[in-house]
């Protein structure tokens, strides 16, 4: 059982410092929603008066204008999580007669919204395959603390530069997303596991590793979930079929696209089935390795038929829940127990409350563990 949940905040230029402890008690509340595979947002409300340090300093100032870089940290029972490092690209002021009832609400996104400004067209890249591009775009962010963690694609492309030259077309991140959905990768910035460094993972959603606490419903006393709820989707699943012109004879051949899965062993006893089947567009002029890649991604996003919903309170569950990892599910019979995939995870904080509404997946039912670890 969790005793103490307490906020801070850092905000800053470049370098994000802790903001006096005025701020932090006028935090009305706090929002942080993370994704696998999206960009994060937040956005905080700050109680303001004409007479408040927000409204006669700091908004003056600019010091909370959009472009400052914000990291909002909670410590539960000492242990810190850096919920969010992103940057402030919206601020909206609000005063009444009413007391109380004056407001300052800033929103924003994770540090990608700084990749996502500068939009270029027919940058030449060097002969390297998706990975290595990737890292030669990263590379000019490793002043803000972000760190890449790249992994290999699986069937790697290497332009040759006497048949063709590769050029960025757009900003860095719509660029390295691009190169993310054509190998069935995900690209994210994971905050922490300091305040002011980051980690941006470019590779497979890894379903592998320590499940965290089991998330407990209809369980009496057990129960640690307020609500949660699930549906199987019969047409989410897709089999992907892939064509790519062969070179000299100019014939349309079927490239088999295989289950590699080494990643994301399953989680489910009984896959639902793929009612769907769907040529894939767009790779007749595609080298086989690229088409094949392309095949891969999109049968990989068309996996996850079974999705769960719901929202706990951080007091009573004992733990942060954290995205991008496994959960254990219990209490919600033989065909929905098991372990998931956390899809999202939304933190929102207020004064003496945390509660947290989250989003899960797999792609099947009935569990393929005896026992969900509690």
């Amino acid at each position: 059982m969790i005793d103490r949940v307490q906020l801070n905040l850092l905000a800053g230029t470049l370098l994000p410092l802790p903001v006096p402890s005025s701020i932090v008690q006028a935090v009305k509340s706090v929002q942080v929603t993370v994704a696998s595979g999206q960009r994060s947002g937040f956005q905080i409300v700050l109680a303001a008066s004409k007479t408040s340090p927000i409204t006669t300093t700091m908004l003056p100032a600019g010091l909370l204008d959009p472009g400052v870089r914000v990291v909002v940290v909670v410590t539960v029972n000492g242990l810190p999580h850096v919920l969010m490092d992103g940057v402030v690209t919206r601020q909206e002021a609000g005063f009444s007669d009413q007391v109380g009832q004056s407001a300052v609400t800033l929103t924003g996104e994770d540090l990608t919204v700084l990749m996502d400004l500068d939009k270029r067209q027919g940058v030449p890249f060097p002969p390297l395959p998706a990975a290595g591009q990737v890292l030669w775009l990263l590379k000019s962010y490793l002043l803000l603390g972000v760190v890449p963690t790249v992994v290999p694609e699986l069937f790697p492309d290497v332009p040759i530069p006497t048949d063709r030259i590769k050029t960025q077309d757009g900003t860095d991140f719509e660029f390295i997303q691009k190169l993310a959905r054509d190998n069935g990768y995900v690209f994210y910035l994971d905050p922490g596991p300091l305040p002011g460094a980051s980690r941006a993972y470019w590779g497979p959603e890894i379903r592998i590793g320590v499940p965290q606490p089991a998330l407990s419903v209809d369980m009496d006393a057990s129960s640690n979930v307020d609500r949660l709820t699930f549906s199987l989707d019969g047409l989410q699943g897709t089999q992907v079929t892939v064509r790519v012109q062969e070179p000299t004879t100019k014939i349309a051949v079927e490239v088999p696209v295989p289950e590699v899965s080494l990643l994301q062993p399953p989680l489910a006893l009984r896959p639902a089935p793929r009612l769907k089947t769907e040529p894939l567009s767009g790779t007749a002029k595609d080298s086989p390795v690229l088409a094949l890649a392309k095949g891969l991604a999109r049968k990989t996003q068309s996996s996850d038929a079974v999705t769960g919903s719901g929202q706990l309170n951080v007091l009573r569950y004992g733990h942060v829940l954290s995205p991008r990892g496994l959960v254990g599910v219990r209490g919600a019979g033989t065909a929905y127990d098991g372990l998931y995939y956390v899809k999202s995870v939304t933190h929102d904080l207020k004064p003496g409350e945390y509660t947290q509404s989250f989003t899960l997946a797999r792609e099947g039912l009935v569990s393929t563990t005896p026992v969900v670890p509690v």
